[in-house]
């Protein structure tokens, strides 16, 4: 069955591991599958579980200061002047390996988080229902969030332009609560989230997960990412109108 085929490929389109355009066309199929639709829904849920538990587990100060004392030398080094420049290139030598192993620790978290919104958006892509408030009006939909987040946000005049407000709902990172709204333009849906600077990292760059183009900005003390199977000239757009509400 058709479905069989799509199923075998939906670990490797949520991993970001599919060509552009079999993810393309496996993301056409989730939005009229049901069936697989629900599938991928339960796959999200599982990698995130699976992520949540590899996190669980992390070493307190004190048991960080047992293993420094017991490995920590047992007497001091005697100087020696033969010894400095030996020293002085080991030294460079690990600040060099410090600065490598941080660039690959940001741009792993940078990763991590985009996989993590991009598993989001899929969960919201597969739900019978996405959003909790149904309005393209955006005087509805901001008022929707009053007291079921910590902050408030502006939504864009939408007027004369290709985008349609869907509605939105409450969403989660890091634990922290924060706005998922869905925007479409032609066939496509896009998703916004919306959280403050404390529940993630503002990503640095342009990049993509699992097939999707994203956009990321912080302002006034919120991060700002839009996500979505689009052109990067369609998230561009987007980004500049809720940019010019804020």
């Amino acid at each position: 069955m058709i479905c069989d085929t799509w199923k075998e490929k939906l670990d490797a389109y949520l991993d970001g591991e599919l060509a552009p355009a079999e993810a393309r066309a496996l993301s056409e199929h989730l939005r009229g599958c049901a069936a697989c639709a629900a599938e991928s829904l339960s796959r999200v849920q599982q990698k995130r579980l699976v992520q949540a538990a590899g996190r669980r587990f992390t070493p307190n100060p004190a048991f960080r200061a047992r293993i420094e004392q017991s490995i920590a030398p047992r007497r001091a080094l005697r100087w020696n002047r033969l010894w400095f420049p030996a020293l002085a290139g080991a030294m460079a030598f690990v600040i060099v390996g410090v600065l490598f192993l941080n660039l690959n620790h940001e741009r792993r978290n940078d990763q991590r988080l985009l996989s993590e919104l991009a598993d989001l958006h899929v969960a919201t892509l597969a739900s019978a229902n996405p959003v909790d408030v149904v309005s393209t009006d955006r005087h509805t939909v901001k008022p929707w969030f009053a007291g079921k987040i910590p902050f408030t946000f502006n939504l864009p005049e939408l007027q004369d332009s290709a985008f349609t407000l869907v509605g939105g709902k409450v969403s989660y990172l890091n634990q922290s609560a924060g706005a998922e709204l869905i925007f479409r333009v032609r066939q496509h849906q896009i998703s916004v989230f919306i959280f403050p600077e404390g529940a993630a990292e503002n990503i640095r760059a342009v990049q993509n997960a699992a097939s999707f183009n994203a956009r990321s900005w912080s302002h006034n003390g919120l991060c700002y990412f839009v996500i979505g199977d689009v052109s990067p000239q369609d998230l561009d757009k987007l980004s500049e109108l809720i940019k010019s509400a804020g």
